[in-house]
């Protein structure tokens, strides 16, 4: 038997005298018909709740609870399901969100109208009966605290933790063609890969997306020294050498134009200082390299480290006592995290590089060089997120020499990722989705867990519903505020 919704607040009833509070539950994701229960409702009895006038795809319905902590679901044709942008967590019926109220009983606002429906995209409707679900604003002190344990956990806890059970870590020899290189780590499906010199005994540092791009932008130049043949058998070896002068002709900071040692750590080294190494050299992976003699010679290569590993430690130790870290249940909006879109009137934000799906390729690469980022949005005009395009994208260009075949200036982003999806590349997917997103009300638990997924090196964050693109959260921004 289900309850219908229609007048709820006469259904229920207090226990006890009790007094009561009028909470408005909210599924604005669509459906043909959605019930409610819960905890209230002693998860029997669902209640059904009703279509918003003028806005079909939004439902609600008012239930009375008792002040309290509660849990609840949603029954959507058929299928159980919760709010990811609320509150949740694990419980004995899956994963269910929750609601904590303190308020006495006061007027419940009216119900959604066309003329208020009509001025926020469906996700982002009736906010503020969500109000009464009440985050206390976190202190310094608390901030401070959630830091220190997270330090001392990082300083107490080794690289070697991060070795997996079992995997594959994949070398390359110096003297390899670059072109060859380059379709080894598009078919294994890495991004990076350190480099070793026979010669010299060592590992002497490391092939990325980045030097791919480099090399495309130089093929693009018409004075361009390196040809399409040569490219065939330039080696890895030389293009190194060559890429110093290469930097001096991009518009990058002057500190990329000195060669620089590989930056390496060993399995006994703190996770907290191989962190900081990645930031600190901006980059993203860190070789785990061991040696048995003293004199470093035989070294062995058992594990890139990133930041998404550590953050993946971090997450599993705190997993089961996250009431030590306060900060974790924050939503990201309330603490100083991330790159967001500048508001109107504000001048000292940073500027969030996004892109058109009409944009040039060689605008693509120019940006992902000149800002040093990872990866760029690709919005339409409204700035809603279509896609978005990864350093790492650009080696799927090495399948069947495609780079041959194109101009940087003539090819789009939208063709170019298409070239990447005929070509079932393995960059940027997770869980089948290429593009990683969050709300600004989610926790920041919720960001961590997410960007601790293998391939996962930033999200974006969205207005609910329309999808307009509001920020994004790197690896690096998590842990220069976690280690501040």
């Amino acid at each position: 038997m289900y309850s219908t919704g229609t007048d709820p607040l006469s259904e229920n009833s207090g226990i006890g005298g009790q007094m009561l509070v009028p909470m408005r539950f909210v599924w604005p994701y669509g459906g043909r018909q959605v019930f409610l229960t819960g905890s209230f409702t002693r998860w029997s009895e669902p209640v059904l709740m009703a279509p918003a006038e003028g806005c079909p795809t939004v439902f609600q319905t008012v239930y009375r609870l008792t002040p309290g902590y509660h849990q609840y679901k949603f029954y959507v044709d058929g299928e159980w399901r919760h709010d990811e942008r609320q509150p949740f967590v694990s419980g004995n019926y899956g994963i269910v969100n929750t609601v904590l109220l303190t308020r006495e009983p006061e007027a419940i606002p009216p119900l959604m109208s066309p003329e208020i429906s009509g001025t926020r995209m469906n996700m982002d409707v009736d906010n503020d009966a969500f109000q009464r679900v009440e985050v206390p604003r976190i202190s310094e002190a608390d901030i401070e605290v959630s830091r220190h344990r997270i330090s001392v956990y990082l300083s107490t806890h080794t690289a070697y933790e991060l070795l997996p059970e079992s995997g594959k870590v994949i070398a390359l020899d110096v003297n390899l063609p670059v072109k060859q290189a380059f379709h080894i780590l598009y078919e294994q499906g890495i991004p990076v890969a350190p480099l070793w010199d026979f010669y010299e005994g060592q590992f002497v540092g490391v092939l990325s997306a980045v030097d791919f791009i480099l090399i495309l932008r130089e093929l693009g130049n018409h004075g361009s020294n390196l040809t399409e043949e040569e490219l065939e058998t330039h080696t890895i070896s030389a293009w190194k050498e060559g890429k110093a002068q290469l930097l001096r002709q991009v518009d990058v900071r002057t500190r990329s134009f000195q060669r620089r040692q590989l930056v390496h750590a060993g399995p006994y080294d703190s996770l907290k200082d191989v962190a900081l190494k990645i930031l600190q050299n901006e980059v993203s992976t860190v070789p785990i390299i061991h040696s048995s003699s003293q004199d470093g010679t035989f070294p062995q290569l058992l594990h890139l480290a990133s930041l998404s590993g550590i953050l993946k430690c971090i997450c599993r130790h705190f997993r089961h006592f996250s009431s030590s870290l306060p900060i974790l249940q924050q939503p990201i909006c309330a603490i100083p995290l991330g790159t967001w879109v500048p508001k109107i009137g504000e001048s000292n934000g940073r500027p969030l590089a996004m892109l058109r799906p009409n944009s040039s390729l060689s605008a693509a690469l120019s940006l992902l060089v000149q800002a040093q980022v990872s990866s760029v949005p690709i919005v339409n005009d409204d700035d809603s997120l279509l896609d978005i395009y990864s350093r790492s994208d650009i080696t799927a260009l090495a399948k069947d020499k495609a780079y041959a075949q194109i101009h940087l200036d003539e090819m789009s982003i939208h063709q170019a990722l298409q070239l990447g999806q005929d070509a079932n590349s393995p960059y940027g997917f997770f869980n089948g989705q290429r593009c990683q997103m969050c709300l600004r009300t989610d926790p920041l638990q919720k960001v961590m867990e997410r960007l601790a997924n293998p391939g996962v090196r930033r999200l974006i964050i969205v207005e609910a519903g329309s999808k307009r693109v509001e920020g994004i959260i790197s690896l690096s921004d998590v842990f220069r505020f976690l280690l501040h």
